[in-house]
């Protein structure tokens, strides 16, 4: 027996290493404890009926160290599931057959034991606020607040039903060895979609109803304003994914309050005997406006932030800013009001607790770059400074070039929340009718508000490439066996919706968020002809180029491969599309806590590969290894080549210093977005000590344990509860903190931009 381990025990091993640890199921993350392996073996070794084979108890010693051995040489915390595998292995290894089927015997009837008491633990652990895996989950929901626990409570039971129910056991276990993953399946059990574009437009100027009340048309900026938070909490508590309003829909409302202000203001002027000039009159009312104005995006914002919707967080709302969404004059003016508002009040930021002004999660904010914006020459030239002091000191807006999606996708329209894109409809080019019975159809003219995505499946490209063990001819073989097993996911969850009634979310389907749809009328007819999308999302791009071809994505070679990639995944969603008269769409998946997730699955199936799975994260979607040094402009113009083959949704980054002081910098980057790259965003540091004050980057350190914390420079302060910490995660903010996949992402980002960098792009 010995002879099998000598060579593991080779090298005086220390048997008391501080920072070895393992992962519970529960994500939890312990000390190892090699007595419980050796307390397991002789839990079957003191059998009955097998006295003959008994191991020794310095045999089985030797099992456990060796498999601290292991543990303390694999790179990474091992599961416990792969501690157990190791010891079944040594157990069949050792001759002792009879100990290992007792053993594995055993192991069995304790996870089937465990399938209930496993949802008890979870839930327990949600309770207890010691649930690592739900703490981490989302960056911007805190575990330790009531309502968050209600929903991760119920989220654990949908998972659990999900997986039991309603997912095939292929798809199940795929999803829980990382070969896919099966988005949201914590809010699957219900009949809910994912994202939307709010149709408010229609809500606004023809009515709705919440909670039951009736609300007409409001006659003022502040009452819209006041209605489209409300509506904006309802949409939130109805559906699981990100929604998207925009500022034109409200600027209409602008000129109502004026015409108010200015009859309020003459019939005082008559009972007051005051008299004045027209010109110091419209003087006057315009500073009433602008206070309207100020007051009411103050309610959007604060409401936004301080409402929670039942899924336990402020609502996850994008606010959309584009001038030429109106005609131009007196409404296009009041949009640009508005906007510049906007602005100035998220560069103030909001108050925490102490008073102390900080960087809020939401509403995400989206600018669009337009001719007349983007030159220093252009009529709203100002706008554009203003949003990128606002970039350099709070992280958004995030910003679209007109320009690029004009040409790609024919119309200029925001996001989804995040950044799942709709497709150009295919329903109201030849003037048949509005599927939704929104009020403001028009023949010909496509329509975005009150459209919405089905939901997403994601293929770990990573994944499919280790498993091919770099043989071309396989790889493809397999990426397509995983894209139809994409697509029976997919499907599954288009199915779950059909026969949806209007009546489980009237605000969505009756009252005109996506639909004007009768009591009892089903949503089917909304999940076909384009009218909604569901999303293929992928993962990985960089690191299955690198492992398939050696090199990045970014070189010549592999961005053929990656393009070739993204091609095929394009090709299938049309494919399925023509057969289904489904919108599928190539999405590239914001991986939050799935990023940590992927990476442990391919460190259990394929252990430590140098630059592709020897880190606890994964890249998002096709973005630039987060490690590799490349300049924002080159970055940017690369990634919009890999942009245009994600029509179902994507956004670059560019990583930044603090450019407060530097705002020239960020403007010479916008002028590059509108000329290369549809959608993208700035990534900078937004923080605060509460301890001491300190406003500079809290940085990422490693406790006595190996775990990555977050740690004030200037006071040592540890404690997450009395810091703020604002990072871009995934396209949104996130201010929760994150995973140790994520925070360690996060970590190893490099900057992408230096003054040498922008001066010399400028004298190009």
């Amino acid at each position: 027996m010995k002879n099998v381990y000598d060579e593991r025990l080779d090298g005086n091993l220390e048997l008391n290493e501080p920072n070895l640890c393992i992962m519970k199921r529960s994500g939890e993350r312990v000390p190892f404890n090699k007595t419980k392996i050796s307390d397991a073996i002789r839990k079957a070794n003191n059998e009955e009926g097998i006295l003959s084979e008994r191991l020794t108890d310095e045999q089985i010693n030797e099992i456990a160290d060796a498999i601290y051995y292991d543990a303390m040489h694999a790179g990474r915390d091992l599961s416990v599931e792969e501690i157990q595998d190791k010891v079944e292995d040594a157990l069949m290894t050792s001759g002792k057959t009879k100990i290992a089927r007792l053993y594995i015997t055993y192991r069995y009837k304790h996870n089937e034991n465990r399938k209930m008491s496993d949802i008890d633990q979870k839930i327990c652990g949600v309770v207890e606020r010691d649930n690592e895996e739900v703490k981490q989950e989302n960056s911007n929901k805190n575990p330790t607040i009531l309502s968050v626990q209600r929903d991760y409570m119920a989220g654990e039971w949908s998972r659990y039903y999900t997986s039991k129910y309603l997912l095939p056991s292929e798809i199940s276990l795929a999803h829980k060895e990382g070969i896919i993953h099966f988005h949201d399946a914590d809010y699957f059990a219900q009949h809910m979609h994912n994202c939307c574009l709010v149709n408010l437009n229609d809500m606004l100027q023809n009515g709705t109803c919440i909670s039951g009340t009736k609300i007409d048309k409001p006659h003022s900026f502040l009452t819209a304003c006041t209605v489209a938070s409300q509506i904006v909490a309802q949409v939130a508590s109805s559906q699981y994914g990100g929604q998207t309003i925009t500022m034109s829909h409200l600027a209409p409302f602008v000129d109502s309050s004026r015409k108010k202000i200015a009859k309020r203001l003459k019939e005082e002027f008559e009972a007051t005997g005051i008299t004045t000039t027209d010109e110091k009159f419209a003087e006057l009312v315009q500073h009433e406006v602008i206070k309207e104005v100020e007051s009411g995006c103050q309610t959007i914002q604060y409401q936004l932030i301080t409402l929670q919707s039942t899924n336990g967080q402020a609502p996850f709302v994008t606010v959309f800013m584009y001038l030429n969404e109106v005609e131009e004059g007196q409404t296009r003016d009041d949009l640009a009001l508005i906007i510049e508002v906007m602005l100035k009040q998220r560069i103030l930021g909001v108050k925490d607790r102490t008073g102390s002004y900080i960087t809020p999660a939401f509403p995400k904010l989206i600018y669009v770059l337009q001719s007349d914006n983007i030159d220093e020459s252009g009529k709203y030239y100002y706008l554009t400074k203003l949003a990128a002091e606002c970039s350099a000191k709070r992280l958004v807006p995030d910003y679209i070039s007109e320009k690029q999606e004009i040409d790609l996708k024919g119309d200029c329209f925001p996001c989804m929340g995040c950044r799942s894109f709709l497709t150009t409809d295919r329903f109201t080019e030849t003037g048949k009718g509005n599927l939704s019975g929104a009020l403001d159809f028009k023949p010909g003219k496509h329509k975005y508000y009150g459209r919405f995505n089905q939901g997403v499946v994601t293929i770990n490209l990573v994944d499919a490439a280790c498993s091919s063990n770099k043989d071309e001819t396989k790889f493809w073989e397999i990426l397509n066996d995983r894209l139809e097993l994409c697509h029976r996911a997919l499907r599954i969850r288009h199915e779950r919706l059909l026969g949806t009634p209007s009546d489980v979310a009237p605000i969505l389907w009756q009252d005109g968020a996506l639909a004007r749809l009768k009591s009892g009328e089903v949503i089917d007819k909304l999940l076909y002809d384009g009218y909604s999308t569901i999303s293929l999302g992928y993962a990985g791009l960089a690191e299955t180029v690198y492992y398939m071809k050696g090199v990045s994505h970014t070189s010549s070679d592999g961005k053929s491969f990656g393009l070739a990639i993204m091609k095929l995944l394009n090709d299938k969603c049309n494919e399925w599309k023509r057969e289904e008269n489904i919108d599928y769409s190539v999405y590239g998946t914001p991986l939050e806590s799935t990023t940590y997730k992927f990476a442990k699955c391919l460190q259990r199936r394929f252990g430590i590969i140098k630059g592709v799975t020897d880190h606890n994260y994964i890249t998002n979607s096709y973005h630039v290894n987060v490690r590799e040094n490349i300049n924002a402009f080159d970055k940017l113009t690369t990634e919009a080549e890999f942009q245009r083959l994600s029509p179902g949704g994507a956004v670059s980054y560019v990583e930044v210093p603090n450019l407060q002081n530097n705002i020239e910098a960020i403007l010479a980057i916008l002028k590059h977005m509108y000329s290369t790259i549809l959608y993208a965003e700035i990534n900078t540091k937004s923080d605060l000590c509460e301890v001491c004050g300190y406003d500079g980057e809290i940085k990422i350190v490693k406790d006595e344990t190996g775990k990555l914390i977050w740690e004030c420079p200037k006071c040592g302060n540890r404690d997450q509860e009395k810091m703020h910490v604002a990072r871009r995660t995934c396209g949104y903010i996130g201010t929760q903190f994150w995973n140790q996949g994520r925070t360690q992402e996060i970590q190893d980002r490099v900057l992408h931009l230096s003054i040498n960098t922008v001066g010399d792009k400028e004298n190009k």
